[in-house]
């Protein structure tokens, strides 16, 4: 802190001695330019002290990423009237212990009372209190100031992707768990119930009294044993396609339009494979949006992009519904937790009478 004061009396002589030299060129059109280019240019050498100030005495590590100029003047002359003050502050708490070995000497030459001593003492104490807290809150607006105008430290980026990685971790657990909810549900309110049903089927088919009651159950149970096929294939297409696997992402997307009620426009513009990991979170984004829209938008056309802009993946599925979709749903809240694993965004923007139109973020380096 003590640095820091003798660099802020730097940027006051800074301020004092090149803004006067510089002042009548940068009121003058012509020459402004050139002026504040200068100007800027001391100014960044002084800035670029501070934060190696930061650095060695307070172990701050800034983003190396180049600062607009305003803000650089900005931060020196904010920096310039803190430091300044914290001068000021250091001066009096010098003065204030100059002050206390006179204390001291007096009560030890006798020429001092004990009821002036703890008078001066317990001032002496109130003002200790008062310096020491103002050098606390002003180094707390250095590394505020330092914070906002250098960005974030590393240490600060290091704590804020941990957090990141811990939310992420807990939603993609709980998304886990959601999914395998679903899927028993699926399991026990559908196919458990057709085997059931087809079990039942076959059995009054083996009691049937005549050849023609028989023929017309197994008729029944054959049906019936056709569509739980069905709908058992929809429940593992819905846990995991193995298309994706096998065939790649655009046929198992082919795979979710075939199976949609509402037609569905496919714009596919991928030439490049993507990670296991990108394309499964890009399936299942596809999937959950189609069949939200089949459900509850009321659309007649969807529309679905899935192309890569440098190193993101960019899928979007717009529908041309009723909108007003509640990104805190289930369904969406699951799709935000699969892309938030990856490091990705989704985007849900559903006002009411529509479109509605999700739209996710993949890295895939």
């Amino acid at each position: 802190m003590l640095l820091g004061c003798l660099t802020a009396l730097c940027g006051l002589l800074y301020f004092a001695v090149v803004g006067t030299l510089l002042g009548p060129l940068l009121l003058w059109p012509r020459t402004r330019r050139h002026a504040l280019v200068a100007l800027i240019a001391g100014a960044r050498r002084l800035t670029g002290l501070e934060r190696r100030r930061r650095s060695v005495f307070f172990g701050d590590r800034f983003p190396d990423r180049p600062v607009p100029d305003h803000r650089i003047l900005r931060y020196l002359a904010t920096r310039t009237y803190a430091g300044l003050v914290t001068g000021i502050v250091v001066g009096l708490l010098g003065f204030g212990i100059a002050l206390a070995g006179l204390l001291v000497a007096s009560l030890v030459r006798g020429t001092l009372g004990w009821r002036e001593l703890l008078t001066q003492g317990l001032l002496g104490g109130v003002l200790l209190f008062l310096d020491v807290q103002g050098l606390v809150s002003l180094e707390a607006l250095d590394a505020r100031l330092a914070r906002e105008n250098f960005g974030p430290s590393e240490r600060e980026l290091m704590q804020r992707r941990i957090d990141e990685l811990a939310t992420s971790r807990a939603a993609v657990l709980q998304a886990v768990d959601t999914e395998r909810r679903r899927i028993e549900r699926d399991l026990h309110d559908g196919v458990q119930q057709r085997l059931v049903a087809l079990a039942m089927l076959l059995g009054r088919a083996r009691r049937g009294r005549t050849p023609e009651q028989a023929d017309s159950l197994l008729e029944q149970a054959h049906r019936e044993s056709q569509e739980m096929l069905t709908e058992l294939r929809e429940v593992a297409w819905r846990a995991y396609p193995t298309a994706l696997d096998n065939l790649g992402l655009q046929e198992a997307l082919a795979g979710v339009s075939e199976r949609c009620s509402i037609p569905i426009r496919m714009d596919f513009g991928l030439a490049d494979p993507l990670p296991a990991a990108v394309e499964t979170a890009a399936y299942f984004v596809v999937s959950e949006a189609v069949t939200n829209a089949a459900k509850h938008s009321a659309a007649t056309e969807i529309l679905v992009s899935v192309r890569a802009y440098g190193p993101v993946l960019v899928v979007r599925v717009e529908d041309n519904g009723v909108g007003g979709a509640n990104p805190a749903g289930s369904g969406l809240t699951g799709l935000h937790s699969r892309v938030g694993a990856l490091d990705g965004r989704l985007h849900v923007h559903s006002p009411s009478g529509g479109p509605t139109t999700i739209t996710a973020e993949l890295p895939c380096a």
